[in-house]
């Protein structure tokens, strides 16, 4: 195994959590929030999408498809406050945009060499190339734990 499929396991594994404590949650219960001053779920997902397309064209310009118009503007510090569904894309919206999303991160790690991994990005939080792609899986992650709360708010049982 390299570096790049070692990546690729740490992204796919984060993708099955994730998407396994989304995948039986409403449109209502994604607007909740995990206690007074959290974000609520649908904020999250699209703050992750918008993220990782982000970062991944800092480091891969031109590997990323286009955001659906005006997607990224929706999911800034100042939206997080709204509890108005309608300010948001739907459930199957943001799993869509997701889906491209992450496939175009994992076909531009496919496109690099595993030295690519150690270049640096200029980026504080994720200073080489390697640390930014690892930050795809543990970015969405980090907000599933809140996930996981909402999800037993809900009445529903721990998948994990």
């Amino acid at each position: 195994m390299n570096g790049r499929e070692a990546l690729k396991l740490s992204i796919n594994m984060a993708k099955f959590v994730c998407m396994g404590y989304l995948g039986d949650l409403t449109e209502e219960e994604l607007m909740k929030r995990p206690c007074e001053g959290c974000n609520h779920i649908k904020w999250q997902v699209g703050h992750l999408i918008a993220s990782e397309h982000s970062m991944i064209s800092g480091i891969a310009p031109g590997s990323m498809p286009e955001l659906p118009a005006g997607f990224a503007e929706k999911y800034t510090k100042e939206t997080a406050k709204s509890d108005n569904p309608a300010d948001f894309h739907s459930k199957d919206q943001l799993l869509s945009t997701f889906e491209s999303v992450r496939a175009a991160t994992l076909a531009a790690l496919d496109k690099i060499t595993d030295a690519d991994l150690d270049k640096p990005t200029g980026v504080h939080y994720a200073e080489t190339v390697g640390a930014m792609y690892e930050l795809q899986g543990s970015h969405w992650l980090m907000h599933s734990g809140q996930w996981a709360v909402v999800r037993r708010q809900c009445g529903r049982a721990p998948l994990f």
